[in-house]
């Protein structure tokens, strides 16, 4: 039975005391043979919240967090809100001047690291990088400890050392102290993905992040004694709130540095693992995978897609074998708008995102007026909800143009709202081509584009013009050994679209450039056609 909604206590570590103090024995983070109990992780992490006081963090501070999935993840955001910090998760994968940029912009006071990690040396990087962030006072690195020079820089096992040297947090023991941080003091800054432009820092809540979760844990079918495989990235709005709603049901997350579908099936099997968040690459890529006919996956009783566009066929081919449940939502909205649910009507819970969460609301209004649609037409997606957020850090202009005063989110989205409340994604907003002055919707050629059976993956995109304004360029990605050419593709469109709507031009690539979250690059995809 789903847990009952919380919405007394929008706090998240008094939860996580009463589920320790219930049962301190109880298994609650997993990293390949890393094994932490309640008891133990509530104790690292009281010591890494004493310890970043004593190396001069204050309540209020922003502390950045750029590690790969992983205990000392957990570990230290835990710790970030038990000393009224607000964690700024980043992508370990971010170039030099990315993670400048965000540094920067979230004007972080912190910042935990690994030491090395891919193709970077993170000593090496941050090295260069420490002259141009002034206000970055400490700088703690995760792995084998190697000596730093600069004073500001100490090892995880040094932060949680001084910790346990450093007397209680104010005002007294560490569940009291949680409780004084307020419930709408900023809990993340979370960075959009970028996709159509710069990465914008979104301000959430404690209470509308742990709300969110709440709710979301309600709305799931989830079990007493879940297991639950994390291997979307922690520091994607998607992976952080998956994180909140395993830790707030008590169950065990068992959590991968990085995913690949042979690891992930081996963790399904050698954990038994019974909930499955991922996006929809992630479990096209398991499917696609030599191990998968093998795999053993009968423990898996649900689980959660997300992150971009789930197509129809997709979820069908997914439920053979993991009972999914399609989910929206983006980082503005706290995040989860609305999933379906198993008893849902089969077309809806196929071809929708389902109905919205408790507590929320999802309208659709004119894109020119803004004045509320009726039923069943076509608009742009304004949600009113407890969890959406704050704002865009330092930039009030953005954050104005899509808060109304009414108190709704624009999503950007386009959308179709049915009599019962469920939600069809149309397109995003921004992505709509202006071919002659007819609006051209990109997810409808891209649809048709992967019913061809020499296309692995298609990305529809608008490119300037000077007579039509602009032309439909359709990439895409063929079936490895297919042979597809551009005419057989607009000939295929043809008998499938009206005449406005066929490609004007078709460009081929190996691969997309893709975000954590498995979304296409689209900005990145339009310059390498226009390069």
């Amino acid at each position: 039975m789903p847990s009952p909604l919380n919405t007394s206590d929008p706090l998240l570590l008094p939860r996580l005391a009463e589920l320790a103090h219930a049962d301190p024995a109880h298994v609650v983070v997993v990293e390949g043979e890393v094994r932490l109990t309640r008891r133990e992780l509530a104790e690292q992490v009281d010591a890494a919240a004493r310890g970043m006081r004593a190396s001069g963090m204050m309540a209020g501070d922003r502390i950045a967090i750029d590690l790969p999935n992983g205990i000392a993840w957990v570990v230290a955001a835990l710790a970030a809100v038990q000393a009224g910090l607000t964690i700024v998760p980043l992508d370990p994968g971010l170039n030099y001047h990315e993670l400048k940029y965000q540094l920067r912009h979230a004007e972080v006071a912190g910042a935990i690291i690994p030491e090395s990690g891919g193709a970077f040396d993170y000593l090496e990087l941050f090295d260069d990088m420490l002259p141009h962030l002034p206000e970055l006072r400490l700088v703690v690195y995760v792995g084998p400890g190697t000596a730093w020079f600069d004073n500001r820089a100490i090892p995880f096992k040094e932060l949680l050392a001084r910790g346990e040297r450093h007397g209680p947090l104010e005002p007294a023991a560490p569940a009291a102290a949680s409780a004084a941080v307020s419930a709408t003091a900023p809990l993340a800054l979370l960075y959009t993905s970028g996709t159509m432009g710069k990465p914008k820092g979104v301000i959430l809540s404690q209470s509308a992040m742990v709300g969110c979760a709440e709710a979301i844990r309600a709305a799931l079918p989830l079990e007493a004694e879940e297991r639950i495989l994390l291997a979307v990235p922690l520091h994607h709005v998607f992976g952080l709130s998956a994180l909140l709603v395993g830790l707030l049901h008590g169950a065990k997350v068992v959590l991968l540095p990085h995913f690949t579908p042979a690891g992930a099936l081996r963790a399904i099997a050698t954990e038994e693992i019974t909930h499955l968040p991922g996006v929809p690459t992630m479990f096209e890529m398991m499917m696609r995978a030599p191990e998968f006919a093998d795999a053993r996956v009968t423990s898996l009783r649900s689980g959660v897609v997300a992150g971009s566009t789930v197509l129809p066929a997709l979820a069908d081919r997914i439920r053979r074998w993991c009972n999914v449940e399609v989910l929206y939502g983006l980082t503005e909205g706290g995040p989860v708008i609305s999933l379906t649910r198993p008893n849902d009507p089969p077309e809806r819970r196929r071809a929708t995102v389902g109905r919205p969460l408790a507590g929320v609301e999802a309208r659709v209004v004119d894109l020119r007026s803004g004045e509320l649609h009726a039923l069943e037409a076509v608009g742009e997606l304004a949600i009113a909800s407890p969890w959406l957020m704050v704002g865009y850090h330092r930039m009030p202009q953005e954050t104005a143009r899509v808060l109304t005063e009414g108190g709704h989110l624009l999503t950007g989205d386009l959308a179709v709202v049915d009599e019962d409340g469920y939600i069809t994604l149309v397109a995003r907003r921004k992505e709509i081509i202006l071919r002659a002055g007819q609006a051209v919707t990109p997810r409808e050629i891209e649809d048709v584009l992967r019913t061809h059976p020499g296309i692995d993956d298609a990305c529809v995109l608008g490119l300037p013009h000077d007579v039509l304004g602009e032309v439909i360029c359709a990439c895409v990605v063929p079936v490895e050994g297919a042979v597809v050419t551009a005419p057989e593709l607009m000939r295929f469109c043809q008998d499938m679209l009206a005449a406005t709507k066929v490609p004007d031009l078709v460009r081929f690539f190996d691969d997309f450039p893709r975000t954590a979250s498995g979304k296409i690059r689209r900005r990145d995809v339009a310059r390498m056609v226009v390069e």
